[in-house]
């Protein structure tokens, strides 16, 4: 496997090492990842050569490459030259779904808290799926496990296309807007490719929809009515939805709300995640036990008890009064929905404080992509406007190579003046903790944000500020 370390395709050599299969991978960085999938017996190597093709003493059958993996890579090469099948991640996790009960979750936003949402109750209600998620739940700190039930639980992505390899039973889709436009080219391109991973729902099964989102409620009209069209199940705030959530309440660290489930009682939902766009993703796991068999209720007591994924709100701790989140946002909308949650959590936090007037909220950014960035930076200005201070930092490029002329100030410079708010641009990641620390003061929230390395700053600002 080239790229083990990352989250999909650990989660993949995970479930094949527990079903007792020879694995052996590869990936740029040493990682906590690589530790843990070798105490699993899964052989692994840092860096990138042909000879980690001999890591199992009788060599690979077949070699899984991420998305990432060119072709260039010099494993992929030495696969191919001695005629070793090379196939995607997608292609393998749809093999192991093989003979499951398999639901999708797919979507522009929220894949993985929803994902982990229905993991997470699901198994609350006894059920022991399998499951291969894009992050790490905090109740089990893994994103995969080989279950003894007979349902599979597996984040779709769609940023190559590749989640049209897998034909499930069942499939949520949170939300659709354009993203990936680097792959697919066009907004058009990108909506088309999620009409045709819902011709993949196989015969039978089920389809779980956001109607309050303007790309899926396009899509709904699209199929509605197509012959062999899988059952369709609505949820959101909208009037007319399945399942609808009215009564939302904030609450501290998280909120709670009433699901109006058509032809059966309301049931009330307790989540300890904060944000409307949480509560959205479990109702959209709730509906999907439903489609399963699994009671409402038992489905909310489930998702009462879950406690979020590594990097999405997660909660870093807490120095000289100041509060640090780690968020996984990396688009425009995903950026202001969590703003919007952070500045509930903030007013709950200067409610329980008393006077002393209100903490301000502070971004600490990294936009991920040249291409995203070109294309959303007057979007990501608008949504980090929402926060009192803005502290943008470079592009990290991932995948892409840099691009002459395409910085961070792309999105510093469009950010709209306004009386007391800090905007600052940080090439540097190793001045960001003593230029975030100086300028933070008692009962402020910083997050940090973004889908590249900008996560290793909360424990380093944490430390500054507990040493400064």
């Amino acid at each position: 496997m080239v790229g083990i370390g990352g989250a999909g395709m650990s989660a993949i050599a995970r479930i094949l090492a527990d079903r007792g299969l020879a694995v052996s991978g590869s990936d740029a960085k040493g990682s906590h990842v690589l530790t843990g999938l070798g105490q699993r017996g899964v052989l692994t190597a840092v860096g990138h050569t042909a000879g980690n093709l001999d890591l199992l003493p009788a060599g690979p059958t077949v070699v899984v490459v991420s998305s990432a993996i060119r072709d260039t890579n010099p494993e992929v090469a030495e696969a191919h030259r001695r005629g070793i099948p090379v196939i995607q991640r997608a292609v393998a996790l749809a093999a192991l779904m093989t003979g499951h009960r398999s639901v999708c979750v797919a979507g522009t936003h929220g894949k993985t808290s929803t994902t982990s949402m229905l993991t997470v109750a699901l198994q609350s209600a006894g059920l022991d799926p399998s499951f291969a998620i894009g992050g790490e739940l905090n109740e089990s700190g893994s994103g995969a496990h080989q279950g003894s039930g007979d349902i599979f639980v597996a984040e779709a992505d769609e940023s190559d296309g590749s989640f049209l390899a897998f034909a499930p039973h069942g499939a949520i889709i949170t939300n659709l807007e354009p993203d990936h436009l680097d792959h697919h080219g066009t907004a058009e391109a990108y909506a088309a490719v999620f009409s045709a991973f819902v011709d993949r729902i196989t015969a039978g099964g089920f389809l779980v929809l956001c109607i309050d989102d303007r790309g899926v409620r396009n899509l709904l009209a699209e199929i509605s009515g197509t012959p062999g069209s899988p059952r369709i199940i609505t949820y959101g705030f909208a009037a007319g939805a399945d399942l609808r959530i009215t009564d939302h309440r904030p609450a501290g660290h998280g909120g709670t709300a009433v699901l109006q489930v058509a032809g059966d009682s309301d049931v009330r939902l307790r989540l300890s995640v904060p944000g409307a766009h949480m509560l959205s993703n479990a109702a959209a796991a709730l509906a999907a036990g439903i489609a399963l068999g699994v009671p409402a209720e038992t489905m909310a007591a489930g998702l009462a008890g879950y406690t979020g994924v590594r990097r999405r709100f997660e909660y870093k701790g807490r120095a000289a009064g100041v509060s640090v989140y780690d968020d996984y946002a990396h688009h425009p909308t995903e950026v202001a929905a969590q703003l919007l949650a952070a500045r509930s959590v903030l007013a709950a936090m200067d409610e329980a404080a008393g006077p002393g007037g209100p903490g301000r909220l502070v971004v600490i950014f990294q936009p991920h992509l040249y291409s995203r960035t070109v294309t959303f930076a007057t979007e990501f200005a608008g949504a980090l406007s929402a926060a009192d201070v803005v502290v943008v930092l470079e592009i990290y490029g991932a995948r892409e190579d840099p691009v002459p002329g395409v910085t961070a100030e792309l999105i510093t410079r469009q950010i709209p003046a306004a009386r007391g708010r800090q905007v600052l641009y940080l090439p540097s990641l190793a001045a960001v903790p003593a230029a975030v620390g100086d300028l933070t003061a008692p009962g402020d929230l910083v997050i940090t944000m973004g889908a590249g390395d900008v996560t290793m700053l909360g424990p380093q600002l944490l430390d500054y500020l507990e040493h400064r």
